[in-house]
């Protein structure tokens, strides 16, 4: 099977990517986080603040707020048990009893790992693996590697001037052992909300980032001494407290850097790390599409350009009401943030929460990202589309949020919940309950002519990025939202009439009021 195929079969054919027969090994499944052992351990203070309102000053950060950045981002923030009915025959119930922590993950499996490389005080300047488990930076590398990241990143950031990088990695067995090939799809998004956090968590924190899809892949795996056979880099992001810090970026490279000339300016490194799985199975496709995507000089490093204006509305658009940005306590808000599935209640829903729902989910696209080049015009490269229903003064159908003018364009009036509820899957999610099920949309080619493959796995980041925000905005409304993979795209994209503009509907997520399950949830706090 060609990766073109593969791509086209796991957005549109799902069944084709995995064998029929593929069957869970619930006994040898993989931790949710990777242990190193036998490596020099720094604690993190586990006395982190109870609330994050507003934006912190600018200041150099210190150990004891690097912590706290690292845990709002993706630390274990939950421990919860739910009960389910197992057979309905005998009335039996099974207890799930799983970790969390404030992002979402397809299957709670996290296959994302977070390392950062920091320069700060009463901290050895090194590469670091942030242990999630125990709440801990793990020493991989000691010394200062300024050069070598800028090298790999083709000096388009000054990093002598920023105090760290957060480096995203995935794991492509934590979610490979439930969901076969599919999950090269999850791991992208999964990516993608993992970043979409950490740009909400620094902005809170008064920390400057910007996002590196294009880096050298063998290189900066090379730093961590991970094994591009079980793991490999997603994303690089600088850290600084100054915009400018991070405004090197350029459309040229200085130079061409070879990702091989590159590896050998360090030594290999390889430690001892525990998994707990004794049967880990070949992953082919994954491996030969994560080889295929991979970088080997920075002359492959590309910008895209993509329209974004005052878009012309023909009379069937929907002014929305100017709504002012949400405020509020981000703590807050990331605990009490709530995927239904069958807990979904019907309920009115105002233009102004509307408003804000879309509002806030495509703010989150103006981050800084070295895909938008030397001008640094923030480009949507994916959009917001919704069915909605039972929303005071819009009528049932299906609209295009145009960001730009914020208003909604009509696309096609009906009530579709029969048509989305016969398109999904699993019979998880009632529609009939949800009145917004929005969609986020993209190119069809995921930008194949200018990014290659890799262009994929960039295209289902920027949309896990999105994606956050939306379900941070619900949560802040008192809404709840639930990601779906397992949805019919021909479906939406005739809903929406989208394959005209080359476009196809890449996540599907129900959000409205719900009424909690019962379960038992306890916080992890000190």
């Amino acid at each position: 099977m060609s990766l073109e195929t593969f791509l086209h079969n796991l957005h549109f054919d799902i069944e084709k990517v995995s064998p029929p027969d593929w069957k869970v090994d619930w006994e040898d499944a993989p931790l949710k986080y990777k242990l190193y052992q036998g490596r020099p351990e720094t604690p993190l203070t586990l006395e982190v603040p109870l609330k994050l309102e507003g934006q912190e000053e600018q200041i150099e950060p210190n150990l004891q707020k690097i912590g706290h950045f690292l845990w709002y981002i993706y630390g274990i923030t939950q421990y919860s048990e739910s009960a389910f009915s197992s057979d309905s025959a005998k009335q039996s119930v099974e207890l799930m009893q799983s970790y969390r922590r404030f992002v979402p993950s397809g299957g709670a499996l996290y296959p994302s790992e977070l390392y950062v490389y920091l320069k700060i005080k009463d901290l050895p300047a090194g590469v670091y693996h942030y242990d999630a488990a125990h709440h801990r930076l793990i020493l991989l590398r000691e010394g200062n590697f300024d050069s070598y990241i800028t090298k790999a990143l083709g000096d388009r950031c000054a990093m002598s001037a920023c105090f760290g990088t957060v480096i995203v990695s995935t794991m492509f067995w934590k979610n490979f052992f439930k969901y076969n090939n599919f999950s090269y799809r999850l791991q992208g998004l999964d990516a993608g909300v993992l970043i979409g956090q950490l740009l909400e968590v620094g902005n809170r924190f008064g920390i400057e980032s910007e996002v590196y899809f294009q880096f050298l892949d063998r290189a900066i795996n090379h730093l961590l001494g991970l094994s591009e056979e079980e793991e490999s880099v997603y994303a690089v992001i600088p850290l600084s407290v100054e915009p400018a810090n991070l405004d090197k970026n350029r459309s040229r490279v200085d130079r061409i850097v070879y990702a091989d000339e590159l590896c050998r300016e360090l030594p290999a490194i390889q430690y001892d790390y525990y998994v707990r799985s004794q049967r880990v199975r070949e992953y082919p496709m994954l491996t030969k599409i994560n080889k295929a995507s991979m970088l080997e000089s920075t002359q492959s490093f590309r910008q895209i350009s993509s329209k974004e204006s005052m878009e012309e509305c023909d009379e069937d658009f929907i002014a929305l009401p100017q709504a002012k940005r949400l405020s509020y306590d981000l703590a807050s808000v990331c605990q009490n943030r709530y995927s239904p599935s069958l807990d979904f209640v019907m309920g009115k829903v105002s233009q102004l929460e509307v408003a804000s729902l879309f509002q806030e989910a495509t703010s989150a696209l103006l981050y800084h990202s070295d895909l938008d080049g030397a001008n640094k015009k923030h480009m949507a490269r994916v959009s917001l589309f919704g069915c909605l229903t039972n929303v005071d003064g819009i009528k049932d159908g299906a609209y295009e949020y145009k960001s730009a003018n914020h208003a909604l364009q009509q696309v096609n009036l009906a009530d579709h919940r029969p048509q989305l509820q016969y398109g999904l899957s699993a019979g998880n999610i009632n529609l009939f309950q949800t009145p917004l099920s929005l969609h986020v949309a993209g190119n069809l080619d995921y930008f194949k002519t200018e990014l290659g493959i890799r262009g994929y796995r960039i295209q289902q980041m920027e949309v896990g990025i999105l994606v956050q925000r939306l379900l941070l905005a619900a949560s802040a409304i008192g809404m709840g939202g639930h990601p779906l993979l397992g949805f019919d795209a021909n479906i939406c994209d005739d809903i929406y009439k989208m394959r005209t503009n080359g476009k196809t509907s890449l996540i599907h997520i129900p959000i409205g009021p719900y009424r909690p399950r019962a379960w038992l949830r306890g916080n992890l706090l000190s």
